[in-house]
């Protein structure tokens, strides 16, 4: 007999990019092409979804709760025309679900109207906010996005690309974002190129998006990748490129090629499937283990956990099976079955697992709750041993540039040696890679690494510091 429906958030302890943006100048099929872009990025959020159209004279917009294939049924996209739009995915947050928070946002204002989707969390928005208030603005959502919106409403600059560029002067933090007024799309990156942000042609359509992958089920043509600081103007006379701020030092978030990004993205001519597999690789040579058999937790650490295999020549097993039919809620026995959310994710193999020695491989720890429960779920199935094998430094600092992450407090490694934390979760070892391996796996250079480090490229004012779960309220949602 079944009671009572429950969160899943239990089973899934990762740290996670708050939202995914598309758009598209061009094309007679807009809104399809977005609705099947926003379809590739839907790995960046679940909870919410959004598209904005517009026929040259006018914004249609439709936003909702849930996946993008059920948000925007057939009588839905019926209603969005126009050559061009804007779309948004966004991931949930601990303080609910609220449609007021969806994006894109649209508004109408002295300039006509424009709508805005975000990735990123803009630094200074408590303090803008309070001045726009004082000022007399009026918010509907508590998303830094909606700074943004008012921040062009009171430009006094003639073109949408010059409020947009004015508004953005006035902002800090990280942002990736595209903006849809009648007749132009405008795509920004924020000049330390913290969020991914990519250009794709397709015909004479142009296309912006927070992934390549984005390109491939349009049949898009990856181009390049929004520098960090560039500004992308299209309209009808086609593309142009601006460069309206100070140069910064580059510092993308090096999380997209551990976890975040899609395994078929590419950033900057770097593979994220092949840095991943030379995470498990340097991992290998730093925390070597004797074992019978390398498993991933999938599927974040499959990659790393073939890079450890081929580079240590133990062999790779698949000794957890992920079901990919579960949402982010499910009714459960009224009687409390241990562990229901892992068990509902993940199902080891035992034939795989008994009588061996295991070294698993994940990307990452958060808490440590959720491979406390792996760990015990794997000795279950037979395991002698279990060697966790994590292919990124410990986690010990909260992300304040767009990424849903708990306080310091919650985070394990902040309080805790790797000894302590391989007794808490029960495991027989347990190995990091260290930052100084991880900047060889990935490759390249210019990467943000604060949630490792603590070393924080742009400065966090004290106010946005909170204590609860999540650091900031206003984080690109």
């Amino acid at each position: 007999m079944c009671s009572r429906t429950r969160a899943l958030d239990e089973a899934d302890d990762h740290f996670h990019d708050e939202c995914g943006v598309f758009g598209v100048f061009g094309s007679d099929e807009a809104a399809n092409l977005t609705y099947l872009g926003l379809h590739s990025l839907q790995h960046r959020g679940q909870e919410a979804c959004g598209i904005v159209t517009s026929n040259g004279e006018q914004l249609f917009v439709h936003r909702g709760l849930g996946l993008v294939q059920d948000v925007f049924t057939g009588s839905v996209m019926d209603r969005l025309p126009g050559s061009r739009a804007i779309g948004h995915v966004r991931y949930s947050t601990a303080g609910g679900s609220h449609i007021k928070n969806a994006q894109p946002i649209a508004v109408d204002c002295g300039h006509g109207s424009i709508a805005v989707a975000h990735n990123g969390n803009l630094t200074n928005a408590r303090e803008l906010r309070a001045d726009l208030e004082a000022e007399g603005s009026i918010f509907s959502s508590s998303s830094d996005t909606e700074v943004l919106v008012h921040l062009i409403a009171r430009s006094r600059r003639q073109t949408t690309e010059d409020r947009v560029c004015d508004a953005l002067s006035k902002v800090e933090g990280a942002y990736s974002l595209v903006f849809l007024s009648a007749d132009t799309l405008v795509a920004a990156r924020d000049p330390h190129g913290f969020r991914p942000l990519c250009l794709g042609i397709r015909g004479d359509t142009h296309i912006v998006a927070s992934e390549p992958p984005a390109f491939g089920l349009i049949g898009a043509r990856y181009v390049r990748d929004v520098e960090p600081g560039e500004v992308l103007v299209i309209d009808e006379s086609g593309l142009r490129s601006l460069r309206p701020f100070a140069a910064r030092a580059r510092h993308m978030c090096i999380f997209e090629y551990i976890y975040f990004a899609r395994p078929d993205a590419s950033f900057d001519g770097i593979s994220v499937y092949r840095a991943r597999q030379r995470l498990g690789q340097v991992l290998a040579r730093q925390q070597p283990v004797d074992a019978d058999v390398v498993i991933p937790v999938p599927d974040s650490g499959v990659a790393a956990a073939l890079g450890f295999s081929r580079e240590t020549s133990i062999p790779y097993e698949m000794g957890l099976i992920r079901s990919h039919y579960v949402g982010r809620t499910f009714i459960e026995p009224q009687q409390s079955i241990r562990h229901f959310g892992v068990r509902l994710k993940l199902h080891p193999v035992a034939s795989v697992l008994r009588g061996k020695r295991v070294a698993v491989v994940d990307d990452s720890i958060v808490r440590g709750t959720t491979s406390r429960k792996i760990v015990k779920m794997l000795r279950d199935a037979g395991a002698v041993e279990v060697h966790l094998r994590i292919s990124s430094p410990p986690t010990a600092w909260p992300c304040f540039y767009g990424i849903d992450t708990p306080t310091r407090e919650e985070l394990i490694a902040s309080q805790h040696s790797p000894e302590e934390i391989a007794t808490y979760v029960g495991s027989n070892s347990l190995g990091y890679l260290n930052i100084e391996g991880l900047h060889e796996a990935v490759g390249g250079q210019g990467y943000c690494d604060a949630c490792f480090s603590g070393a924080y490229p742009v400065p966090v004012p004290r106010a946005a510091r909170r204590t609860d779960r999540r650091q900031l309220p206003l984080v690109g949602v």
